[in-house]
């Protein structure tokens, strides 16, 4: 498949989306209701509940909230407040209008109360939703597409076939100069030398190295690490176990670039997400589970994400598509509903690596051109968005900026 097969969605900002999806967005979680209320009916159609649960500003939530509204999957957005909240919802909205897509706030307060705002909130959803049936479309190239990947549920097959097959994956993104994202620095202990030898300069792989010392330093402040009861029942052993697992996901590309959550990618290339807060821990658990970095991944433009599971995991998410890439066979017939790929095959020798890198590569386009993850079929669309603290990148994280 060549990547001008794709057929994405063009935004008024200029970039192009895979799915044409209107978000509900709940500014509080004393809004959490209604905005649900206002987005269940139309699910099927389309419409995606996100929001920011918390009543004091966050600067990351903020950025995060911009981000999510105006990814490229996004056709509008409703927003849905309270109205005694500190979020900046004036701000938001304006970025939203200045992106050229439709949107509306509605204060509940203001508004009436609970089923005014919803009457009001489901009239503004399908009168959007019938004003985005005649967004234009364009050809979307493979070195357009942006691509997020995560593990979550593993167990000790994970690093030695879905994880693995996925980089072979990015990989091949890498070599047509798409962007492809890998993040989890606090699963990447004990890596960090071996990373940073593949950064393309020194300055960065220096950045590589003090971001997974940062996450460290996290873990050890919170008194725990990445490693759960869970990843031990399915077999893995050690962090470093564990580690090498998910840094096999990242494949052998050289890395371009180091970005927080909300930064997008300048270029082409394979980038680390750095999903640790900087500064004291404050906020507790860097991230309080995989949906989250999902959601951060996405933030950085990801149009879809490749998930690998050993255990199982039934996750999707809200704006982007999930693939899911099980790494374990059994899981993947026990849980075949929910699974894309067995890349269990590998251990029962009815497929190599890259066979099962190429089949993962593949699909990723298939789903960009329109085909629907498993999750997406079962109408899963997970969202968490907590609480962090973040600063700003340095010229060193993005040498390839200047390689333009």
């Amino acid at each position: 498949m060549s990547g001008t097969e794709i057929n994405g969605y063009l935004r008024p900002d200029g970039r192009k989306g895979i799915r044409n999806v209107i978000v509900v967005a709940y500014l509080v979680e004393c809004a959490q209701h209604v905005a649900r209320e206002i987005a269940w009916p139309s699910r099927e159609q389309g419409v995606h509940l996100i929001g920011f649960g918390g009543c004091y500003p966050n600067a990351y939530a903020e950025k995060m909230m911009k981000a999510l509204c105006t990814h490229p999957n996004v056709g509008g957005a409703l927003l849905v407040s309270l109205g005694c909240e500190s979020f900046n919802r004036g701000e938001l909205a304006e970025t939203i209008r200045k992106s050229g897509r439709p949107v509306e706030t509605l204060v509940i307060q203001q508004g009436g109360g609970t089923r005014p705002t919803i009457e009001a909130g489901r009239a503004w959803v399908q009168a959007t939703h019938r004003a985005l049936e005649t967004t234009p479309r364009a050809p979307l190239r493979v070195d357009e597409l942006v691509v997020g990947t995560v593990c979550g549920g593993s167990d000790a097959t994970s690093g030695l076939t879905a994880n693995p097959a996925i980089g072979r994956a990015f990989d091949r993104l890498v070599a047509r100069n798409a962007t492809a994202i890998f993040e989890e620095t606090n699963e990447l202990i004990g890596c960090e030398h071996i990373m940073a030898s593949r950064a393309i300069t020194p300055e960065l792989g220096r950045e590589l190295i003090a971001s997974v010392a940062k996450a460290a330093r996290y873990h050890r402040v919170m008194g725990h690490g990445s490693f759960a009861v869970g990843n031990a029942e399915g077999g893995l052993t050690t962090q470093e176990e564990k580690s090498m697992g998910a840094y096999s996901k990242s494949g052998a590309s050289r890395i371009s670039g180091l970005i927080k959550p909300g930064d997008l990618p300048p270029r082409g290339g394979l980038y680390l997400l750095d999903v640790v807060p900087d500064g004291e821990v404050r906020f507790g658990f860097p991230n309080i589970n995989d949906i989250a970095e999902i959601a951060e991944l996405i933030a950085c433009g990801s149009h879809l994400i490749l998930f690998s599971t050993g255990r199982g995991s039934v996750v999707g998410s809200a704006i982007s598509p999930v693939v899911k890439v099980c790494a374990n066979p059994e899981t993947a017939r026990r849980m075949a509903d929910d699974m894309d790929i067995n890349a269990g095959r590998i251990l029962e020798g009815a497929a190599t690596l890259d066979e099962v890198g190429e089949e993962v590569f593949q699909l990723a386009l298939r789903v960009a051109s329109g085909q629907p993850t498993k999750s997406e079929s079962l109408g899963h669309q997970e969202f968490v968005l907590t609480y962090k603290t973040f600063d700003p990148i340095g010229p060193a994280c993005l040498p390839a900026s200047a390689l333009r």
